[in-house]
């Protein structure tokens, strides 16, 4: 790309938008909110006080303790799989995995962006759960596509055992996260362990291909504990003798530092950061400052109406989330219902493409909806993005998205071949893409503007995001198809079939609607966190730092 001129958009909020209905829009996306923040408050709190009093009894940190030293002052903890297993029971006991038992999390160690990967000690001991494996492996595969130091708070029991079916095998199965540690290896990716507690069968083996190993006094990493092998050999030991700090520094060579505990194992950690490369976002800012958006962040509450039928004008988001609210678009004339441009975020440069909302000009005259994908506006998502991976910026996906554009004249304008060109764009791209599932993400809509299916770095949905193949209703009018006329009037001969059909009609919108949930789709992992529309902005720069940080492994133009 040529140099690139940015410009001023953006409205101030009593321009852009009356004081009440900004007021009605805050007040119902406040509602949904509170979901999310009564969620994250209920896994943060991992088994309770019972739970953190058994980690203090055994002299140690808790998991969140442990991440609060870890990280700067003054930096944020970005956690990703909030959600993970999220109201689910398990086995006769009916036992929760708040998290899947494990925190996986952006921080920053010595001004350097980091993914930690720690086990929730306060959660039947860091055991992993069904879904555990997926979550770290997960976290993992940000790490390597981003060139971010991996660092492992391992306090791990191992597989919770009656869930094992569910867990141990298959291709995401737990085997598979040594599979991630020695391709993160291979890569170069520096892994640093420490070892506090619990470290029984893959508990044991996660740390060891890490380039440094750590192990605190209270610590044991062993392939079998001593009450598996009491019951296989008869042999009376205990498992700090089997595999304690005593041995695997002192004689097999498995860790190489042995600490006295938490705190000081968290702080070698951190010493061990401060002695990687430092991060090189100051040189590829340019000479320019980060600067915060003109507009504030906090009005994105009341700009994103909750409901999804209501319209409203992406360029002030876009606004509220760029540096110094500047933004240079790329063809602003042709196919107005995507929206894609340049702008800065944390000093650095991104790119944007996102769906616009309302009605936009139809080429044949008129007005046509947007949150629909036609054939220029297609075209010109792909060559945008295609520009920005060949300059190694990284490229910022903003979806509202109802799907493609249908029917007789779609299908003559090849709208099938066009699609295919932005799938294949966006998946050969190398670039560090993000997507943000601002609200509607349907269909292949969703896939096109590149769904999690297409390996974005990290997707982020909001409290009102909605992401399904389509709308209940329309779903629901598509299973009973045979059961309407053509303006979807039930035909009956009697009432009391109009009644059973309008009933099963009804259980179908109510149970897509409920599948559509965000939260629904965070605990089964089909997005990797739920964030408020306010955090957008930190959560933006956190990403355009972490796409900069690393040098050598991609080109930047």
């Amino acid at each position: 790309m040529a140099k690139i001129h940015l410009h001023p958009i953006g409205r101030d909020r009593e321009r852009a938008l009356d004081p009440a209905t900004f007021a009605r829009q805050s007040e119902a996306m406040r509602d949904r909110e509170a979901v999310v923040l009564a969620g994250r408050a209920v896994v943060a709190d991992g088994w309770g006080d019972t739970g953190r009093e058994r980690v203090h009894r055994k002299d140690k940190l808790t998991v969140w303790e442990r991440i609060e030293r870890l990280r700067d002052p003054d930096a944020p903890v970005l956690a990703v799989g909030t959600f993970v297993n999220y109201g689910l029971v398990f086995g006769d006991r009916a036992q929760t995995s708040p998290g899947a038992g494990v925190v996986t999390a952006f921080t920053r160690v010595h001004d350097r962006w980091v993914m930690v990967i720690a086990n929730d000690n306060t959660v039947a001991s860091g055991s992993w759960w069904p879904k555990t494996p997926e979550k770290i492996i997960r976290a993992q595969e940000m790490a390597e596509k981003l060139r971010l130091p991996v660092l492992y708070l391992v306090d791990c029991s191992g597989l919770f055992l009656p869930e094992q079916a569910n867990t141990f095998p298959g291709a995401r199965g737990a085997g598979h996260i040594f599979k991630r540690n020695a391709v993160l290896s291979a890569a170069g990716v520096p892994q640093i362990a420490g070892v506090f507690g619990d470290c029984i069968a893959g508990g044991g083996y996660m740390p060891l291909i890490s380039d440094k190993v750590y192990m605190t006094e209270q610590a044991y990493m062993v392939i079998a504990g001593a009450a598996l092998i009491k019951g296989a050999k008869s042999q009376k030991m205990t498992s700090h003798g089997i595999g304690g700090a005593d041995v695997h520094v002192g004689v097999s060579g498995c860790a190489d530092f042995r600490v006295p505990d938490d705190a000081h194992c968290i702080d070698a950690m951190r010493r061990e950061v401060a002695d990687l490369p430092s991060s090189a976002v100051p040189y590829y800012r340019y000479g320019v400052d980060a600067a915060p958006p003109r507009f504030s962040c906090e009005d994105l509450t009341g700009m994103l109406p909750a409901d999804h039928r209501v319209a409203y004008d992406t360029r002030e988001l876009i606004a509220r989330l760029v540096d110094a609210s500047l933004f240079s678009e790329f063809l602003p004339e042709l196919g107005t219902e995507v929206i894609c441009g340049i702008a800065r975020i944390s000093g650095l440069y991104v790119g944007i493409l996102a769906n616009a909302s309302g009605l936009v000009d139809d080429p044949a005259g008129g007005k046509r909806p947007a949150g629909i994908l036609y054939k220029q506006g297609i075209a010109k998502l792909a060559a945008f993005s295609r520009a920005c991976n060949d300059d190694g910026i990284p490229i910022l996906w903003l979806q509202d998205i109802s799907g493609f554009d249908i029917g007789p004249e779609a299908e003559r304008h090849g709208l099938l071949g066009y699609g295919s060109s932005l799938i294949y764009t966006n998946s050969t791209n190398t670039a560090p893409m993000a997507t943000v599932l601002l609200r509607k993400a349907s269909g292949a809509g969703y896939y096109a503007m590149n769904g999690l299916p297409y390996d974005p770095v990290l997707q982020l949905s909001t409290p009102v995001t909605r992401l399904a193949v389509m709308e209940g209703r329309t779903l629901a009018i598509g299973a009973f198809n045979t059961k309407l006329d053509d303006d979807f009037e039930i035909l009956a001969e009697t009432e009391a079939e109009r009644a059973k059909i309008a009933a099963g009609m009804k259980a179908v919108e109510e149970r897509i609607e409920a599948d559509m949930d965000p939260i629904a789709a965070a605990r089964q992992m089909d997005t990797d966190e739920i964030v408020l529309v306010s955090e957008l902005r930190e959560r933006l720069v956190a990403w355009a730092e972490m796409a900069y940080q690393a040098t050598g492994h991609r080109r930047v133009k």
